[in-house]
């Protein structure tokens, strides 16, 4: 019987995995089959474990220390799994940041430049080179995203939220281009997620936005990691420039 799990065979990379989201899909790709899940971020220390906990799952991996808004840095991530593995077939474009919340007026010049260098145009490196590298043999992206790219009644959170449509804008233009490769580009969304991101933001007293959620509660990152797996698998080999909201209904209230 061949191996039914979901990401069997496929070489895997994930940025920013070494924590919340990023850690938790790179772990789920590497209990469903993942031949190999490539690791990249830039804390060493976070990464090491993470790679340590997919090989204990069953999968190779490695951690590439990189800084995504630096493409060198992608360019290298690139060469270095096509070296390995021979080939890059699940790219889960995870690294992200948040600013701390603050009205406008008040963000900075540098803020804006860490937002939108780390939010869409390490995205656009990252995509740059994706795609050649799976241009033979096709592959699935999954961008993180985030509600706030649609709609997020929460003040405070302005270059966040731009960044976030506009990386929605992006995903939707690159994959109506490379569908016909055979390259499948979609994006998750999620909602309210504990992470070490979220926590440092300063986004308000969890309890409270728990209580204002339909289901009642805050999602976590592993249930993320099920939507990006399902998006990078071939049972969505039908979905292309899809934005998936794994949000607890935050978006239909």
């Amino acid at each position: 019987m061949g191996d039914n799990r979901r990401m069997a065979g496929k070489v895997c990379m994930v940025t920013g995995g070494g924590s919340g989201i990023g850690c938790a899909s790179a772990l789920q790709m590497a209990h469903e089959g993942a031949t190999a899940v490539v690791i990249a971020g830039r804390r060493e220390a976070e990464g090491e474990a993470a790679a340590e906990a997919c090989r204990g799952a069953g999968a190779e991996s490695v951690f590439i220390r990189t800084d995504v808004t630096r493409e060198e840095d992608v360019e290298h991530l690139i060469g270095e799994t096509l070296s390995r593995y021979g080939r890059l077939d699940v790219a889960f474009n995870n690294a992200g940041y948040q600013e701390r919340r603050a009205p406008i007026e008040e963000q900075t010049d540098a803020v804006y430049a860490r937002v939108f260098d780390t939010n869409v145009r390490a995205v656009f490196f990252c995509l740059r080179h994706q795609i050649p590298a799976m241009a033979a043999g096709g592959g699935a992206i999954v961008i993180n995203a985030s509600v706030s790219g649609i709609r997020n009644p929460n003040p405070g959170f302005s270059l966040y939220n731009a960044s976030k449509a506009a990386v929605l804008a992006m995903m939707r233009a690159a994959a109506l281009e490379n569908a016909p490769r055979g390259i499948r580009i979609n994006a998750v969304a999620p909602g309210r997620v504990v992470t070490d991101m979220m926590l440092a933001a300063g986004v308000g007293d969890i309890a409270t936005i728990a209580a204002g959620l339909p289901l009642k509660r805050m999602g976590t990152p592993e249930e993320l990691a099920e939507a990006v797996v399902w998006l990078a698998c071939d049972a969505s080999a039908y979905v292309v420039g899809h934005v998936l909201a794994a949000d607890g209904g935050f978006l239909a209230a």
